[in-house]
């Protein structure tokens, strides 16, 4: 899958779960700061990309991910 496809796809999951317009997620989206995520939302989203990308995420390369660029570019370079 291409990078503008997960971006797609991520954008779009993250307007379901936190209501809000896929067009306004950018890479720059900081899932606490702009999206107000908390500890669980956070696991639940992991989750879900782990469903949808097929891409295992370890508890410790989950703490890293802040942003959607940074999941984006985490999935793009551990698709299966």
């Amino acid at each position: 899958m291409e990078k503008q496809q997960v971006f797609d796809k991520i954008a779009q999951l993250l307007a379901e779960r936190f209501n809000v317009a896929a067009d306004s997620i950018t890479s720059d989206t900081n899932f606490q700061n702009d999206l107000q995520a908390d500890s669980i939302d956070m696991v639940e989203f992991e989750l879900e990309l782990e469903d949808d990308f097929g891409a295992e995420i370890p508890d410790e390369e989950a703490a890293k991910i802040q942003t959607v660029g940074q999941a984006v570019d985490y999935i793009v370079s551990h698709q299966n």
